[in-house]
């Protein structure tokens, strides 16, 4: 009964309007006839004073001649009109304004079915917001979607007997020693590496107890991590307060910005976690794990949240991008430990930003700026390779 509600409604409202673009157009014929018709009218009333005004004397027979062929000019230029208003405004012939009518509500009905969604209700923003938070409120927790994730586990008979012997040991030690920091410490990251992942996450999760205060955002973010892929990647509350904490030690940790990021795309909130992988993109140098996941995800991220987005363009170098890098932090060493001109300081912050590396491109750039401070030539050239190279504030 909603949607019929709807329908009907639509309807009405695409009915008035083709009605009054139909009605609008039979009008202008009508309008048109009239005014036609009453410059017919005139041009006869013309014709008339003409042999009135030569047989009073005012005008000559050769004047009057010529007066009467430009107004007859006229008045056939009038009739033309008039039948072509009367076409458009007579009864039988209102088909383009039936055609019309057609038209706006069969284009009405059909790009509202292949576009629109009748069976939804309204979605305000601050509905939306609302109905977001309550979600990720009510999200499982890590252990419920461990539970789900069900990964399956490594197989343990591909390791060395040695070392399978040592884990377990280990493991051993630890269960009567829950206080051993470093014992704990290897455990995680040992669990990890075979790809025990959960016991990898467990063992973190003591790491930061036994810490506690000392806890580092490495420390945070490490748990994180172990908590996202154990839960198949899924972002629990447990795992995003751990990247928050990691964030409030160290706010440009780049493992806990993709994961905060990640935790608000799963939540809905494509706006707030565009533009923190945005952000993260931008200062990401481009050997970072997380950087094809982000330039693969960033258009259609943009997308959902509609914010317009151009994806960064940086040239690949391919096998060559190491020895590049090699030259630049060759050149980047000699003039921090024995200066050199203005035309080598513009090459290395051109060339940090070429290869994407913007903050350190800026940094080169102020130091340089406070070298050459006294010439406007050096600074002017400074100035435009870091324009240059795409550095941002």
């Amino acid at each position: 009964m909603e949607d019929l509600g709807f329908w009907i409604t639509a309807g009405g409202l695409a009915a008035l309007v083709a009605l009054s673009l139909a009605l609008g157009l039979l009008r202008a014929g009508r309008r048109g006839l009239k005014a036609a018709e009453s410059d017919i009218l005139l041009y006869k009333s013309q014709l008339e004073e003409i042999d009135q005004d030569v047989a009073r004397g005012v005008l000559s027979d050769a004047d009057a001649e010529a007066t009467r062929i430009e107004v007859k000019r006229r008045l056939l230029a009038a009739d033309k009109a008039a039948q072509g208003a009367a076409t458009l405004s007579q009864g039988p012939r209102v088909l383009p304004g039936v055609l019309l009518v057609v038209a706006v509500l069969g284009g009405t009905f059909g790009l509202y079915g292949a576009l629109g969604a009748p069976s939804y209700g309204d979605l305000p923003l601050a509905a939306r917001l609302e109905a977001s938070d309550a979600a990720r409120a009510s999200r499982p927790s890590q252990a419920e979607a461990e539970a789900t994730a069900d990964l399956p586990q490594p197989d343990m008979s591909q390791l060395a007997p040695e070392f399978a012997e040592l884990m377990q040991r280990l493991r051993g030690a630890l269960a009567e020693r829950p206080n051993d920091l470093e014992g704990f410490t290897l455990l995680a990251r040992n669990e990890a590496r075979i790809g025990r992942i959960a016991e990898a996450r467990a063992a973190q999760q003591r790491v930061i107890q036994l810490k506690g205060r000392e806890a580092t955002a490495g420390d945070w973010s490490d748990l994180a991590e172990f908590s996202v892929v154990s839960a198949g990647g899924y972002v629990s509350p447990e795992a995003e307060a751990a990247a928050d904490a990691a964030l409030v030690l160290d706010p440009g940790d780049g493992r806990a910005r993709y994961y905060k990021g990640l935790a608000e795309v799963q939540g809905g909130r494509a706006d707030l976690g565009f533009r923190r992988w945005d952000a993260l993109l931008a200062d990401s140098p481009p050997d970072a794990p997380w950087v094809p996941i982000l330039r693969r995800e960033l258009p259609g991220l943009a997308e959902l949240a509609g914010i317009p987005f151009r994806p960064e363009e940086r040239p690949e170098f391919g096998e060559n991008e190491e020895m590049i890098r090699n030259m630049v932090e060759t050149l980047a060493g000699r003039l921090a430990a024995e200066g050199g001109n203005a035309e080598e300081w513009a090459r290395l912050i051109h060339s940090l930003g070429v290869l994407g590396d913007h903050d350190r491109a800026g940094m080169i750039a102020a130091e340089a700026l406070s070298v050459f401070a006294g010439d406007q030539e050096a600074v002017g050239m400074i100035n435009a390779a870091l324009n240059g190279s795409g550095e941002r504030p």
